[in-house]
C-alpha cells in the first residue's frame, strides 16, 4: 500500500511540474551565397516550418549571414539549414547536392 501511494505521488509530482512547452533560440547561419534575392528563397524555404518566427529574420549581406530566432520545440536547427539547402542554398555547410537537390 505505502509503494502504491509512494508510485502515485511520483506520478502527481512528474505530471505538475510541467512539461516544457516552448523553447525559442537564436541561429545564426552562414549562407555564402547571400544577396537580396536570397532573402525571399530563405524566405520562402522556411514559411510553411513550424517553429520559425517569420519576423524574427535579419540578414547581414556583408557578412553573408541570416539571423533568425526558432523554437526548438517545433524544428531542429538542422532541418532548417536543410530547408534552405533544399531550396538551393548553401546553409552552415550543407549543400543542396548533400541533401540530393
Amino acid at each position: 500500500m505505502k509503494r502504491t501511494i509512494a508510485i502515485l505521488f511520483l506520478a502527481v509530482a512528474a505530471g505538475s511540474s510541467g512539461c516544457r512547452r516552448t523553447d525559442v533560440r537564436d541561429f545564426e547561419i552562414s549562407v555564402p551565397a547571400m544577396t537580396p534575392a536570397a532573402e525571399t528563397v530563405i524566405r520562402q524555404a522556411l514559411a510553411k516550418y513550424a517553429g520559425v518566427e517569420q519576423n524574427s529574420y535579419r540578414f547581414d549581406h556583408a557578412a553573408k549571414k541570416v539571423f533568425l530566432r526558432y523554437d526548438s520545440m517545433q524544428i531542429a536547427k538542422k532541418n532548417i539549414e536543410m530547408a534552405i539547402a533544399a531550396a538551393g542554398l548553401e546553409a552552415n555547410g550543407v549543400t543542396p547536392a548533400s541533401i540530393g537537390k
